[in-house]
């Protein structure tokens, strides 16, 4: 029999203003903005039929595996949940609640805990998957929507929506969040001189802290909900650093770019108490100190990836003082193309079915 599988992957995603507005209760209640841009880093997906006749999950990046029955949903706990939770999504609506022997391989290219976006980049690209296994010609907000029900609805997990959405589509995208399930995805279109400025201006540093988003997320969440001036005041402003840096960015302004990050990370630290650490500040203050125009902590907060905007002609200053502090610099370019998958060989539906 010839070799056959599916294999999708889903960007990750700088997070560049706006961040945390995108979350529960505050969308909801003033409406989000956030401006992202996805990376050439990517979560990997690849379904094969399980030669074991059991639906078979392998977390690859983390050496962790499960096998269990076709029978059934897939009990839910331990570290494979996001895999359990959409296989069992997809089957429920797409295959009629049959279950199939699978084998699911799964792995990100950067550590977990990172701040890109990574959980929910699986999900679209575990969702993008099955949609590609079961022929369910899902679009791109379908993709993403359904990627957020599996996260926040079906597994209880807390967060927000631009995750998903980056994912999704790709690009560097200006996102609006509404009430209920309102959502717009703009895409901005930025020129190829502008776009390899920033990949110019881009360092891109690991801080070796791996974080749940969850904790801090939930933290924002009672602050909003109970009416906390301060932290709403600083959600405020960021979504209203968003247009500017959609403005800026439009125009090529890198350095006012760098600046505005600079000014929202100032403002996100206004949002929850865990969402810096001595230990990231000062990283933070190296990168400044180098001539670093402004950065963040990608995501949440807490830990994982930082990012910095510098002139080009002092980037080599920058890496030095980096390369003293604790972590890892990464590579990586901006990327057009959002989830998208393909497959090789026989049909696997009715390999696993029989």
């Amino acid at each position: 029999m010839s070799r056959s599988f599916i294999r999708a992957r889903a960007p990750l995603r700088l997070g560049l203003g706006g961040g945390a507005t995108d979350t529960s209760p505050y969308a909801e209640t003033y409406g989000g903005v956030v401006i992202n841009a996805t990376v050439d880093l990517y979560a990997n997906v690849t379904i094969t039929p399980s030669v074991s006749g059991q639906v078979e999950l392998h977390l690859d990046d983390r050496d962790i595996s499960w096998t269990g029955s076709v029978e059934g949903k897939l009990p839910l706990g331990g570290e494979l949940n996001l895999l359990k939770g959409v296989y069992n999504r997809m089957c429920a609506d797409f295959n009629g609640g049959a279950g199939l022997a699978l084998a699911v391989n799964a792995y990100a290219d950067v550590p977990p805990g990172s701040g890109l976006g990574t959980s929910s980049a699986m999900v679209v690209a575990l969702v993008q998957a099955f949609n590609e296994l079961f022929q369910a010609r899902l679009g791109p907000y379908e993709v993403a929507h359904l990627a957020y029900e599996i996260e926040r609805v079906d597994l209880g997990l807390n967060g927000g929506k631009q995750d998903q959405y980056a994912a999704a589509f790709g690009g560097v995208n200006f996102i609006e969040f509404g009430p209920g399930d309102s959502v717009l995805v703009n895409p901005l279109r930025i020129t190829p001189e502008i776009a390899a400025e920033f990949e110019a201006s881009l360092i891109l540093f690991f801080s070796g802290v791996s974080r749940e988003s969850a904790r801090i997320i939930d933290e924002q969440t009672r602050k909003v909900g109970g009416g906390d001036v301060a932290s709403i005041e600083a959600m405020h402003q960021l979504k209203t650093m968003a247009f500017q840096m959609k403005q800026a960015l439009l125009l090529g302004r890198i350095d006012s770019v760098g600046a505005l990050l600079d000014d929202g990370w100032a403002q996100k630290k206004r949002t929850a108490s865990t969402v810096s650490t001595p230990e990231l500040d000062a990283i933070y203050e190296a990168a400044k100190s180098a001539g670093a125009f402004g950065g963040k902590v990608s995501g949440a907060g807490g830990g994982g990836f930082m990012m910095f905007l510098v002139d080009p002609c002092r980037r080599h200053h920058v890496l030095r003082a980096l390369e003293q502090m604790p972590g890892r610099i990464f590579a990586s370019s901006l990327t057009n193309g959002g989830v998208m998958s393909w497959r090789v060989g026989d049909d696997i539906r009715k390999a696993a079915a029989a």
